[in-house]
């Protein structure tokens, strides 16, 4: 699998959980896994500050 992106190689784990976020070994970007059949990933949505609410 490819990291969306910088298109690097990404080694995955057989055992990978649909929602599981995962780092990008070259750039560092999460990602998250939004299937596991087929396998697709994609940027982890960012998480936001809710300032206390």
């Amino acid at each position: 699998m490819n990291c969306p992106e910088c298109e690097a190689t990404i080694t995955l784990s057989p055992d990978l959980l649909d929602g599981e976020i995962i780092q990008c070994p070259d750039c560092g970007v999460e990602l998250e896994v939004l299937s596991t059949e087929p396998l697709a990933l994609a940027l982890a949505p960012a998480i936001e500050e809710d300032w206390g609410e």
